[in-house]
């Protein structure tokens, strides 16, 4: 049986992933949640208790800023999924100190953390969860995500082929998760308020919380260390998503003429349109991209090791 740990694990993904393995029974072991956040982690606990049969959810209160709590949780996981960040983008250009803390600082500490896991003998891997924004960052939260990848990459070089595995996964808007533009509209909707989008050109990879979360298993399941793993995702026109939305007769008018959509203007550290991949050292099937293992380039070797 194989222990999970989720840092983070009170927000979206760690729920949707902790509900998924309770009922497919994945990895068979413990699924320990790691977060700061009491109240997710009282509502989980009464959500899943009656698909928790064997009593395999474990709950910590604790925050990846923390070395040593994240230490203790850690010390009797076998698979680790990073899942913990800030992640609002307008936020963090006007806190950038405390992103850079949590995101990158705290993964940091994950990585020492289990690298002293594994002096002691523990068998570790870690998918770290990034974001499309960590290619060609224009802000804040995409820049800490960028150097997050970097750090858990080439945290495999420490220790070479022996030591702890990690890889990143890296996808779009997950759709309808925590803060979601989705959840903006269906909260406008229900206002009766117009829906607000910042620019009607602008768009974005979409893929569903449980596409993410078989996704990351997959990943787990496949990673040697080193890899980016990436979904194929569609991208479309937001203002195609909330016209949808609208279920407005007329849709076939021009935005500027449709009463039900309001532009605002694009917020600090938005783009137009998100990239997902670096288009190098890539190998590509219809399911995912794989990023080249960057300890190949380390060493010497010119085969690609990510496998699809």
């Amino acid at each position: 049986m194989t222990n999970i740990l989720i840092t983070g694990g009170t927000g979206s993904f760690g729920q949707a992933f902790t509900e998924y393995e309770l009922k497919n029974n994945k990895f068979g072991g413990k699924i320990i949640i790691f977060s700061r956040d009491e109240l997710k982690q009282e509502q989980m606990e009464r959500k899943y208790k009656l698909l928790d049969s064997d009593e395999r959810m474990r709950y910590l209160i604790g925050c990846v800023r923390d070395k040593d709590r994240l230490q203790l949780a850690i010390s009797d996981a076998h698979y680790i999924i990073h899942a913990a960040a800030l992640k609002r983008v307008p936020n963090a250009e006007y806190n950038p100190t405390e992103y850079i803390k949590t995101n990158i600082l705290g993964s940091q500490n994950l990585i020492d953390c289990c690298l002293s896991a594994w002096n002691k003998g523990s068998y570790i891997k870690v998918i770290a969860l990034s974001t499309d924004k960590a290619v060609s960052p224009i802000n804040l939260y995409g820049a800490t995500k960028l150097v997050m990848e970097k750090m858990i990459l080439t945290a495999n070089n420490i220790h070479g082929e022996s030591g702890p595995k990690f890889s990143v996964v890296r996808y779009g808007n997950v759709a309808d998760s925590n803060g979601s533009v989705i959840q903006v509209f269906k909260e406008q909707i229900s206002k009766g308020l117009p829906i607000t989008i910042t620019d009607p050109k602008m768009t974005r990879f979409w893929i569903t919380l449980e596409s993410a979360v078989k996704f990351v298993i997959e990943s787990v399941r496949k990673m040697n260390g080193g890899e980016v793993f990436i979904p194929t995702m569609p991208s479309f026109n937001v203002i195609d998503l909330a016209r949808a939305f609208t279920h407005y007769k007329q849709i076939l008018l021009p935005y500027e003429e449709d009463k039900n959509i309001k532009i605002i203007g694009i917020r600090p550290g938005e783009k137009l349109h998100e990239q997902i991949n670096e288009d190098t050292f890539s190998n590509e099937n219809d399911k995912w991209y794989t990023v080249a293992d960057l300890r190949d380039y380390v060493y010497g070797n010119n085969d690609v090791r990510g496998s699809t």
